[in-house]
């Protein structure tokens, strides 16, 4: 007797959790599960690619630029972060918008010179990068404005901004494009939400901060290397970095890696960074961010 209504109760549950799956919900699942598994099997395809090429043993900037390059024809999706439910980390290797691109190409470079070979030790490189201080805390932990992303990254150790340095001149014009526009984020009709942004936004507006001009570009190409992180400077009121990708140096030439809008995949430029640049109406300059080695002393840093 026991063990019928054992078994009339499992069923019973099983029952009314098939009717709480939609076909959607199901369908949904079923996506993401089939997501991971490609996720899982890019990832294994460049590692496995990295021990052949032996690129644990080259300096960080020529893993970042093979890795890149391994993610050529990778499909462009905008706001591949801007999923439902609350905030988590996103990892796609399958579609990627400009900075998703430069964010998974970097952690899974750290990963190799690390010796690290697990999706948990990618996703925990993803989520340093991504995170201010490398803790999710909610949407406004994450670096969404590529400026505060360079500097977080500096403070982590990661990052080294060359900016100043290659000549950058000061910019001093707010930043404050998320919070004069908040109809273009679904998470800012959280009234908590927008204020934690507008915070954020008041505190990077007041930290100084460079951009190397357009005209200045074409002088510093042979100062930059393979694996440098490029960030575009926007000429839209209120917004900092219009685009980001890495600067790869191929036959003398160093050309803009990046996941392209117009172009739809992940792309090389045609001629140098500095062409690229002068094809861009809303684009005024850029700032520039160099891997360092893991475990690298901030004195050996260039």
């Amino acid at each position: 007797m026991n063990d019928r209504l054992t078994r009339r109760t499992a069923l019973s549950r099983l029952l009314r959790l098939g009717a709480l799956l939609s076909p959607g919900v199901l369908s949904s699942v079923a996506a993401a599960c089939a997501r991971q598994r490609s996720d899982q099997a890019t990832l294994d395809q460049v590692l496995r690619r990295t021990d052949e090429l032996a690129l644990a043993d080259e300096p960080l900037g020529e893993v970042v630029g093979s890795i890149g390059r391994m993610f050529l024809g990778t499909p462009y999706v905008p706001h591949t972060l801007e999923v439902e439910g609350p905030e988590h980390l996103v990892v796609n290797l399958q579609e990627m918008d400009c900075l998703s691109f430069v964010e998974s190409t970097l952690a899974l470079a750290r990963c190799v010179k690390r010796g690290r070979s697990t999706m948990e030790a990618f996703r925990s490189e993803l989520q340093q990068l991504r995170y201010r201080n490398g803790i999710i805390d909610g949407y406004p932990s994450r670096l969404h404005y590529f400026t505060e992303w360079v500097q977080d990254n500096v403070r982590k150790g990661i990052l080294r901004d060359l900016t100043s340095a290659l000549g950058g001149t000061p910019r001093t014009r707010p930043i404050e494009y998320m919070s004069t526009h908040p109809e273009a984020y679904r998470q800012l009709t959280d009234e908590a939400f927008l204020e934690r942004i507008r915070e954020m936004e008041k505190r990077l507006s007041a930290t100084p901060r460079a951009v190397i001009p357009q005209a200045s570009v074409p002088a510093i190409l042979e100062e930059l290397h393979t694996g440098d992180i490029l960030g575009l400077s926007s000429t839209v009121p209120g917004l900092d970095i219009a685009h980001t990708g890495l600067a790869v140096r191929m036959n003398g030439v160093l050309r803009l890696l990046h996941a392209s809008l117009s172009q739809g995949a992940v792309v090389l430029s045609r001629g140098s960074v500095a062409d690229y640049l002068q094809d861009q109406p809303k684009q005024d300059g850029c700032i520039v961010a160099r891997p360092r080695e893991p475990g690298e002393s901030p004195a050996n840093s260039r």
